[in-house]
């Protein structure tokens, strides 16, 4: 015979729930070994120095106010302490600087060297400054010329196409990304309301009271710089979007095997 059913089943307790498995807290370093890039910290502190050298004798050349002024000035000191600091933490296997901090120097020396060759050293544009300094030291008769010719090179083209050959072979691809390059155009956009006021400060014939001639609203008025601006806004960052392309698209040259601490055996049997 069976037992009688009881008419009045006690509730059971409800099942505690099961808590959601929370992210670990445990660095990649714990599980993956730092890799120390000496050939890499070697190469930028070399960038590094050169662009530093370049900069000061531009200082010693002219006047420094009127040097740090300039656009390529501003984006080559970035440069150098970037790359300093990125020199330390491939030296000491620590984790690369930021994207943003990286992508935003690049592209502000490569600004830098296309309105040189592109504006000011091409002798078919309108705002052709070629046979002088073009757009660094302002022309000084006493000034060697040798010098000036030096630091044009360095800073307009040797800098930049070591920034690029950083990039391209010593850096991981992928890591810049697309909402980054709006925030990259900050910096320019300060510099053009840095130099528009710079001039309004500054007396009429005052030498250098614009450092760039496609930005001098005494000589064009305010309503062609502003449109100068406007397409050389639109050219940054139509060239940011083309390094983030070309970022998520170039191949991997920053290829190395870590020891994981993990080894797979052969299956038994």
């Amino acid at each position: 015979m069976t037992a009688p059913i009881p008419r009045d089943i006690p509730d059971l307790p409800a099942i505690p729930c099961v808590p959601a498995l929370l992210p670990s807290p445990v660095p990649a370093t714990a599980v993956v070994a730092p890799v120390r890039r000496p050939l890499a910290a070697v190469y930028r502190l070399l960038v590094a120095l050169t662009a530093a050298a370049a900069v000061t004798i531009d200082l010693l050349l002219g006047s420094p106010t009127q040097v740090l002024g300039h656009f390529t000035i501003q984006s080559t000191i970035l440069l150098a302490l970037v790359f300093t600091f990125s020199a330390r933490r491939a030296w000491t296997a620590r984790r690369p600087l930021p994207s943003a901090v990286t992508g935003a120097t690049l592209l502000y020396v490569v600004i830098a060297a296309l309105v040189y060759h592109l504006l000011l050293a091409n002798g078919a544009a309108p705002f052709s400054t070629a046979g002088s300094t073009a757009g660094t030291v302002p022309t000084d008769p006493t000034a060697p010329t040798g010098w000036h010719t030096l630091t044009n090179h360095l800073l307009h083209t040797a800098i930049p196409t070591a920034a690029l050959l950083d990039w391209l072979l010593l850096t991981t691809p992928g890591r810049l990304h697309l909402r980054q390059a709006a925030t990259w155009l900050l910096y320019p956009l300060t510099y053009l309301a840095f130099s528009l006021a710079r001039g309004e400060l500054l007396l009429p014939g005052t030498p250098g009271r614009y450092l760039y001639p496609f930005l001098d609203a005494g000589l064009h008025g305010y309503k062609t710089v502003l449109g100068n601006a406007l397409l050389l806004g639109l050219s940054c960052y139509a060239l940011a979007i083309l390094l983030v392309g070309l970022d998520h698209t170039r191949p991997n040259t920053v290829r190395h095997r870590a020891k994981t601490g993990f080894r797979l055996q052969p299956p038994v049997g």
